[in-house]
C-alpha cells in the first residue's frame, strides 16, 4: 500500500489520496512524491528515491489540475499556482502524459469525475494577460510579426540567461554527453558552414537569423559576406551591436525583414535558415521554400534546419499549452515529407538529411538546468507565471526528444545548375576533416 502520513480526516484529503493511488497504481512511475497543502506526504508503494515532489497548493488542487483532464487545463494550474514542482521537473511529465492518456470507459470517466467534482471549487481566477494576442489571418506577415514578438521579444536579457554567450537558440552539436554548452553550439554554427561548404567571399543569407550568431560566425571564421533576416525587433538590436562589437560592418549585417519580404535576388551563393521554417507554418511552407529559391544563384545550396516529428505521431504532448503561451502559431509538429514536398515543389534537390534528435535532448538539458539556476533573475524579468510556462515548455520539450516523438532535421538542399547535377563532391568527407 502507498505510504501517507495523513493528519486529518479531512474528506479533500481522503479523496486526493484515493486519487493519487488509482493514478500511480497503473503508472511505472515511482519517483515521484506529493505533498498535500495539509502537510500530508504521500509516496507510491515501493518508491525509489524521491526526484521530484508535487506541490497541492490547497484542498481543490486536483479538481483544478484534471477537470476537465486536457494539457491545457493542467498547464495552467501549474502556472497559477494550484500547485507546484520541487525538484526534477522531467520526472512529473511521463506521469502527467500517463494519467492524460489513460483508457477510461464512461462508468470510469463517471467515477473520476464525481471524486473530482467532491473536492471544493477554489483558485485564483485565470488571467488572460500571460497569453499570446495574435489577430489577423494565420501566418500573414503581419500576425506572424505578432507571435514572433510575444515569444522572441520578451527581453534580451531573459534569454541571456539561459543560451550561450553567442545566444544560439537552437539544437546544438555534441561530440560526447558531457560536452558543455558553449562547445556544443560552436561545433554546430562550425558544422553548418562546413556543410554548405562556406568559402571566402561566398554571399551567405540566413533567413531568421536571430541573435546573429551564424553570420557573425561565418563572416570571421569562413571570409563570407554574410546577411541575416528576422521580423523580432529585439533580436535585430542586439545582432546589430554584436556586429558593431566585433568589427564586422562591411561583412555583415543584419535586417528586420520577413522571408517574403525579399523578392527574387538571386545573388546569394548559399542561404542558410536554422529554426524558422516551423514559424511559417505548413500553409506557408510552399512559399518559404520558394523565397529561399529565389535568393540563390543557380548552384547554390539552402541548408534548413527544422524540429519536426516521427510521421506516426498522432498526439503531441502539450501542443495547446504551449501554442498560448509559449509560441503562438509555430509549427513543429509536421514530418519531414512536408518539408521535402514543399522544397521539392519549390525547384529544389535533396542533397542530404541528417536527423539530430538526440543533440537536442542534451541541448535542452542544458537550457533548463541553466534556466533553473536563474529562476530569481529570470522571474524579475518576465514574472513568475512566464518563468512556470518556459519551465513546463523546456521539460515537455525534453521529454518529446526523448521519447522519439519530436525530431530534429538538417536538410541540405541544391539549387542544380544543370538538370540532376548537383555539382556538390560525392562525399560528405570535407565535413569531418
Amino acid at each position: 500500500m502507498a505510504t501517507a502520513a495523513i493528519k486529518t480526516p479531512d474528506r479533500a484529503v481522503q479523496i486526493t489520496v484515493s486519487m493519487l493511488q488509482d493514478v500511480f497504481s497503473s503508472s511505472p512511475v515511482r519517483d515521484v512524491a506529493v505533498r498535500l497543502w495539509d502537510g500530508t506526504v504521500w509516496r507510491p508503494e515501493q518508491a525509489p528515491p524521491t526526484r521530484c515532489t508535487l506541490v497541492l497548493q490547497h484542498s481543490g488542487a486536483l479538481r483544478r489540475m484534471f477537470l476537465p483532464p486536457t494539457e491545457l487545463n493542467l498547464g495552467e494550474a501549474y502556472l497559477f499556482n494550484d500547485f507546484d514542482i520541487e525538484g526534477d521537473i522531467g520526472a512529473l511529465v511521463p506521469l502527467m502524459k500517463h494519467f492524460l492518456g489513460m483508457e477510461k470507459g464512461k462508468l470510469e470517466q463517471a467515477r473520476y469525475g464525481l471524486r473530482l467534482l467532491g473536492l471544493p471549487k477554489m483558485g485564483q481566477a485565470r488571467p488572460s494577460d500571460p497569453a499570446a494576442k495574435v489577430r489577423g489571418l494565420l501566418h500573414s506577415t503581419e500576425r506572424d510579426r505578432q507571435a514572433i514578438s510575444h515569444h522572441y521579444n520578451r527581453s534580451n536579457d531573459f534569454f541571456a540567461l539561459w543560451l550561450d554567450s553567442r545566444m544560439v537558440y537552437t539544437c546544438a552539436y555534441f561530440a560526447t554527453p558531457d560536452d558543455d554548452l558553449e562547445s556544443a553550439q560552436e561545433r554546430k554554427l562550425d558544422y553548418i558552414c562546413r556543410k554548405l561548404r562556406l568559402r571566402p567571399g561566398d554571399r551567405l543569407l540566413d533567413i531568421g537569423c536571430g541573435w546573429g550568431g551564424l553570420v557573425i560566425y561565418a563572416a570571421q571564421h569562413y571570409g563570407v559576406h554574410a546577411e541575416g533576416i528576422s521580423i523580432s525587433s529585439e533580436q535585430v538590436e542586439l545582432a546589430r551591436e554584436r556586429i558593431r562589437q566585433a568589427g564586422l560592418e562591411a561583412s555583415c549585417q543584419v535586417n528586420l525583414r520577413d522571408y517574403r519580404e525579399l523578392g527574387k535576388r538571386e545573388q546569394y551563393d548559399k542561404v542558410v535558415s536554422v529554426g524558422a521554417a516551423e514559424h511559417a507554418g505548413k500553409g506557408q511552407l510552399p512559399t518559404f521554400f520558394k523565397s529561399a529559391w529565389d535568393q540563390l544563384r543557380p548552384g547554390g545550396v539552402f541548408l534548413n534546419h527544422s524540429i519536426g516529428v516521427h510521421s506516426t505521431v498522432r498526439h503531441f504532448v502539450g501542443k495547446d499549452f504551449v501554442h498560448r503561451y509559449v509560441f503562438p502559431d509555430a509549427e513543429p509538429t509536421l514530418p519531414i515529407s512536408v518539408f521535402l514536398e514543399s522544397a521539392e515543389s519549390a525547384g529544389f534537390q535533396v542533397h542530404d538529411i541528417e536527423n539530430l534528435a538526440e543533440h537536442y535532448v542534451y541541448t535542452l538539458r542544458h537550457w533548463l538546468r541553466r534556466y533553473e539556476q536563474h529562476a530569481e533573475e529570470a522571474k524579475r524579468i518576465v514574472g513568475e507565471v512566464t518563468y512556470r510556462s518556459w519551465r513546463i515548455f523546456l521539460a515537455v520539450a525534453i521529454h518529446e526528444y526523448e521519447v522519439g516523438t519530436a525530431q530534429l532535421y538538417q536538410t541540405l538542399l541544391v539549387k542544380s545548375a544543370a538538370q540532376g547535377k548537383s555539382g556538390l563532391p560525392l562525399t560528405r568527407q570535407d565535413w569531418y576533416s
